[in-house]
């Protein structure tokens, strides 16, 4: 059975209680007189993949970005409710942005290399936040963050190429390395594989797998595909309210709610 999305505590995970990495209570998003994203209440659990899925316009890219302040940028954009991460309210206003997105990294849907080497594509994080304190640490953590996005092999004889210069999924594995180069907790992933072919796409899929292993990622997709196959949790929204929150097998096999079974089953959406 699925539990309702606004339960408080522990989640089950291969039937062993997980704290929650991020925990959203009676959160809503206003974009002016817009009411976008109405009192929604989940958890998410560490080290796993959380999938967003619902029709276009639905809210679940809005609260996605409310992870890591995102809305911020948006001058109509106002946000109540709390979220927290390991229990720290990342609403507080003493709360440094900057500090809280090196925690929380993202990943686009369109790749977006910055038009600089593939080295400093990696490295431009961890100097601006002062994380490598010489020359060879920063090689360390370029590395290392290479690798772990699956990319080290295609690029080593080339890290001064442009990253505009690779392709697409090479791009957007690349903006992965650049994301976990900071060392952040939790990945958010926009629709990451939207403009990829299946290829790609498969790349993405399994490396998403292989991360979840050391962060928690939370992946926006409208392929419910996708969903099924790289996450644990996942999450229903429809206009602007989170309709059902679950095990990925349970939403997608036996949900709780008709208007999950009508997306899922290709009734609207």
């Amino acid at each position: 059975m699925v539990q309702p999305a606004a339960s408080a505590g522990a989640i089950e995970i291969a039937g062993a209680p997980a704290k929650p990495k991020v925990t959203a209570r009676n959160v809503n998003v206003y974009y002016g007189e817009k009411h976008a994203l109405k009192d929604v209440n989940v958890d998410i659990p560490a080290r796993s993949v959380m999938a967003f899925i619902g029709p276009s316009g639905c809210g679940k890219s809005t609260f996605l970005r409310c992870i890591n302040r995102m809305n911020d940028t948006i001058p109509i954009a106002r946000v109540t409710g709390k979220i927290e991460i390991d229990d720290l309210d990342i609403y507080d206003r003493s709360l440094d942005v900057v500090q809280l997105r090196a925690r929380v990294g993202m990943v686009f849907q369109k790749p977006n290399p910055f038009p600089k080497s593939i080295y400093e594509n990696v490295a431009y994080g961890p100097r601006i936040h002062g994380i490598a304190r010489s020359k060879a640490e920063l090689d360390e953590i370029v590395t290392s963050s290479l690798k772990r996005a699956g990319l080290w092999e295609e690029v080593k004889d080339r890290l001064t190429d442009s990253g505009t210069s690779l392709s697409g999924g090479q791009q957007q594995r690349l903006c992965i390395a650049r994301a976990i180069a900071v060392g952040p907790e939790v990945i958010l992933m926009d629709e990451p594989c939207s403009a990829l072919d299946p290829i790609a796409t498969a790349r993405i899929e399994e490396l998403i797998d292989e991360l979840r292993q050391n962060f928690t990622i939370i992946i926006v997709t409208h392929s419910m595909q996708q969903a099924a196959r790289v996450s644990q949790r996942t999450a229903f929204f429809h206009l602007g309210i989170l309709v059902e929150e679950g095990a990925t097998e349970t939403i997608f096999t036996s949900p709780n709610d008709r208007r999950t079974q009508d997306y899922i089953t290709g009734r609207f959406g």
